[in-house]
């Protein structure tokens, strides 16, 4: 099947892009909070299970606009509504199990219903034999987690919750199967790197944001200097990976690896950006902050390799050392 080897990035898709700033600010929060210095495992799991319904929602969607968005009234209309369920799950969950999750559960259930519409309609309309079984395949998916997640909403929390959990790992990973039909209807690469950059470009922001107390005129040190030179390190590793080494005109592509590839780096920035609020929080024990970063750092040193991860990890480890922090 031919397929077009470039794609602009639509409007639309920057907008949407904006709630999901929003939703990275707050999970990033979830591990803001410090029991007796240190972050409770809890709290921890459930930043990863936001992070991943967040974010798997996102690569659905983006994925769904690389093949068959057309910018049209309904796309649009659907654009529209997912940004406004995005808003309200972005405030529908705490760091304990003492809050309720069954708002959260259920408005990530419409949000994986809104996906499945999207696919059925391309099933409905198609007549593309094999646009018609990724469709189908995609349709399967999304209908197994929008029923426990819409299940999991009205359910005790005791039963609740691990039917999401379910339900939600199932999405996360049935995708990475499907390649035997996608490679029929591949990818168009160049557009998918753009948008998950795009994506990072959001969360490193949000470390800026979160360094912005080092540079303060009480707080400015040489400190402050060694740690945006790990935050510039990092954002300068992710460039020449994904900017300059890797060739955007690929084809045949179906595009689940750079997908997967990105769930630890933005793991990873994540990380780094609380830890880096750590180390200048008062109240952290200062071990764990460190300890925090260097796991963050090889989370997300990890999709460039297993050496890499070694080498760089180091090099955060040697800057932290020369900074006094460890």
């Amino acid at each position: 099947m031919e397929v077009p080897t470039d794609k602009r990035v639509s409007m639309f898709e920057l907008f949407y892009d904006l709630v999901f700033a929003y939703m990275i600010a707050q999970a990033t929060d979830l591990i803001h909070h410090l029991h007796h210095g240190v972050l409770s495992p809890i709290t921890l799991l459930i930043f990863v299970f936001v992070i991943i319904v967040f974010i798997n929602s996102w690569m659905v969607q983006s994925v769904f606009t690389n093949r068959y968005g057309r910018s049209s009234w309904i796309d649009i209309g659907f654009t529209f509504i997912d940004m406004m369920i995005v808003l309200y799950m972005s405030n529908s969950f705490a760091a304990t199990l003492n809050t309720d999750l069954h708002p959260f559960f259920i408005a990530a259930g419409l949000l994986s219903l809104t996906l499945l519409l999207q696919y059925g309609i391309v099933l409905f309309r198609t007549q593309e034999q094999i646009d018609r079984r990724i469709a189908a395949d995609f349709v399967g998916i999304l209908l197994i987690r929008t029923v426990t997640l819409l299940s999991a909403g009205y359910l005790p929390l005791r039963t609740g919750l691990p039917l999401a959990i379910i339900g939600i790992l199932i999405s996360w990973t049935a995708p990475a199967f499907t390649g035997r039909q996608t490679k029929q209807h591949p990818i168009i690469f160049s557009h998918l790197l753009e948008r998950l950059t795009l994506l990072t470009i959001i969360t490193f922001g949000e470390t800026i944001v979160s360094i912005a107390t080092f540079f303060t005129r009480d707080a400015l040190s040489w400190t402050s200097v060694l740690i945006f030179i790990i935050v510039a390190s990092l954002f300068f590793i992710y460039i020449v990976q994904f900017d300059h080494l890797i060739a955007s005109s690929r084809s045949g592509e179906t595009g689940n690896l750079l997908i997967y590839l990105h769930y630890p780096i933005i793991f990873g920035l994540s990380l780094v950006t609380v830890s880096l609020h750590f180390i200048a929080d008062a109240e952290a024990n200062l071990n764990f902050a460190v300890t925090a970063l260097y796991a963050a750092s090889a989370s997300y040193f990890l999709a460039f390799g297993q050496l890499n991860a070694i080498i760089n990890t180091a090099f955060v480890f040697i800057i932290t050392w020369a900074s006094g922090l460890w």
